[in-house]
């Protein structure tokens, strides 16, 4: 059976809508948390944060205290650099690096933090939040580097984790969820097959429940109108067969005139006719029982052989082409006497005035997946089918 494209599925459709909408979800949220820090809690934190720069600011001094200052980065996680015509002081390098860079970046512009007022452009350097000193010197702070221990390299790794288990819970779910449409397609495969005997099994009580259970009582009712259609044909065949034999043991005991032959062809037609309907009911049943080429009686057949003997027995002139080269093969030999008797039939209706005999061929072709078969069938040259009925 052909793979089908993963947008197909209901089950991989459901579950990329349900990791896109919890995509959504998050960065909605992550996004309005943000805003709502920025325009509340920023300005409501402001007047506190400013207060203790001021006294962080007033304990380094002025002129600025490098040891105070280098003893205040020992007791908070904060870096201090002051930049004056006395005193020059970087706790942190990288962090003093990376200042530098953002201010040339930024054409050296001044700026403020978020404590002077400044809300139109966050400043995100290592270094947000600046004193002046009466003497010139500049004080500014920032929170220092949480040291590797303080940052745990495995929240990352965790935190993927956590979203892909939640992923795959998601889709258990919606697999089992979705299960009943596996039983629902097989079973419907299954009828189509013409195999009532194990209906759609109702693993729960929802909607595809009840589906199942609706598809379920179509089946049985299709299977009980078959059954009724069978039985009704059977009647008929065997009730036909008792009249038809009496007329032909009476038609039997005419003399011999051209009318007695048609009577006895006619009959002859009526019987094979309904040893037809009751071959193709046997096929049905065992077709039934056994599923699709199980209803096939295979043997060892000379199919050229049975060409001929077919031909022979419709009395209606033929141009065999048969080939000879081909040796037995395993068909079924009622199947193909139907087929073949079937269309020496068509061709005597359709063909009777052709300018030459209907042609009966049996050769070796390559098929369209260009594997070697062979051919079996009867060509005539009667009017055909009107151009305009063959879209039908």
């Amino acid at each position: 059976m052909r793979k089908k494209p993963w947008h197909h599925s209901i089950k991989a459709r459901l579950l990329g809508l349900f990791v896109v909408l919890a995509l959504c979800i998050a960065t909605v949220f992550l996004l309005g948390m943000q805003r709502l820090l920025q325009s509340g809690w920023q300005a409501y934190a402001r007047p506190l944060v400013a207060d203790y720069v001021d006294r962080l600011a007033l304990e380094i001094g002025s002129p600025p205290d490098a040891a105070r200052a280098r003893a205040m980065t020992q007791r908070l996680p904060i870096s201090v650099r002051i930049e004056g015509p006395a005193v020059q002081l970087d706790t942190t390098s990288s962090a003093a690096q990376k200042w530098r860079a953002d201010r040339e970046r930024r054409g050296n512009r001044a700026r403020q933090d978020f404590v002077d007022g400044d809300d139109d452009e966050p400043y995100t350097g290592g270094f947000s939040l600046s004193r002046s000193t009466a003497d010139g010197h500049q004080i500014h702070f920032a929170l220092a580097t949480p040291p590797d221990a303080m940052r745990s390299r495995l929240f990352g790794w965790a935190t993927l984790a956590a979203l892909l288990v939640l992923t795959a819970l998601a889709y258990l779910t919606v697999w089992r969820l979705l299960r009943p449409l596996q039983d629902i397609t097989a079973g419907v495969e299954a009828f189509g097959r013409g195999r009532f005997d194990t209906p759609i099994p109702l693993r729960r009580r929802d909607e595809l429940g009840d589906l199942s259970e609706r598809i379920n009582t179509m089946a049985a009712s299709l299977h009980g109108m078959l059954d009724a259609k069978r039985a009704l044909l059977l009647a008929m065949s065997h009730e036909l067969r008792s009249p038809l034999t009496r007329a032909r043991v009476n038609a039997e005991l005419l003399d011999e005139t051209p009318e007695r032959s048609a009577l006895l062809r006619d009959l002859g037609e009526m019987r094979d006719l309904i040893t037809s309907l009751l071959e193709s009911e046997r096929l049905g049943r065992v077709g039934d029982k056994a599923g699709g080429h199980g209803a096939l009686q295979t043997e060892s057949l000379d199919l050229a052989a049975l060409a001929r003997e077919v031909a022979a027995a419709q009395g209606l002139p033929l141009t065999l082409q048969l080939d000879a080269g081909i040796g037995p093969v395993q068909a079924d030999a009622t199947r193909l006497r139907l087929l073949l008797r079937n269309l020496i039939e068509n061709a005597r209706r359709h063909a009777a005035d052709a300018p030459q005999p209907p042609q009966l061929f049996l050769r070796r072709e390559t098929g369209s997946s260009g594997a070697a078969c062979l051919a079996l069938g009867l060509r005539d040259h009667g009017p055909g089918v009107a151009p305009e009925q063959l879209p039908h």
